[in-house]
């Protein structure tokens, strides 16, 4: 069974990142990566009108299968880049962006919702190309060259980004396509 990499991290978005490991397990071996092999902590988010920002609340606690060092990109046909905080802090990390520069070397499909793009970003791979995220996270895509379209779900050669967890489904469809494509190859 053909594998697909999952990045998590403290404070990865829930729906961010379960939509994808339940979907993609339907069809694909999902192995989830992270900076070490232990337990990490998601969070939800909700928008709340009375607040400027959005509210953060603990989620599920998940156990990643592999710490990041060990990952041999070769073996994965897809990575997908879930929002919530963790980006923020992952797209640091050294090996992801050795894994992550992988990916877009070899043109395999890439999927990255809301704040999954700040990894895109400081791994220097989407200058010139479309993207989408969520409008906080338009100035990280553009300082970096990327043109940001404000649509759903934006597919740029073997990137596929979304905006928001209520347009997952779209998003999760165009990404198994993509990937039973390039299984096919």
């Amino acid at each position: 069974m053909e594998k697909v990499l999952v990045v998590i991290g403290d404070g990865a978005e829930v729906i961010d990142t379960l939509v994808p490991y339940y979907r993609l397990g339907e069809d694909f071996k999902v192995v989830l990566a992270a900076p070490e092999k232990r337990a990490y902590h998601l969070v939800q988010h909700e928008h709340d009108p009375n607040w400027d920002i959005t509210v953060e609340m603990p989620g599920y606690t998940f156990k990643s299968d592999i710490a990041f060092r060990d990952v041999d990109p070769a073996e994965y046909v897809g990575l997908v880049l879930p929002g919530g905080r963790a980006p923020e802090f992952l797209r640091y990390d050294a090996e992801l962006m050795r894994i992550v520069k992988h990916f877009f070397e070899k043109r395999k499909p890439v999927a990255s919702i809301c704040h999954g793009v700040e990894i895109l970003a400081t791994a220097g791979v989407i200058r010139g190309r479309d993207v989408t995220t969520i409008p906080r996270c338009r100035f990280d895509v553009e300082v970096v060259g990327a043109r940001y379209i404000e649509q759903p779900l934006v597919i740029s050669d073997n990137l596929y980004c979304c905006r928001f967890k209520r347009e997952c489904s779209a998003w999760m469809k165009a990404f198994v396509e993509a990937l039973h494509r390039y299984s096919m190859e």
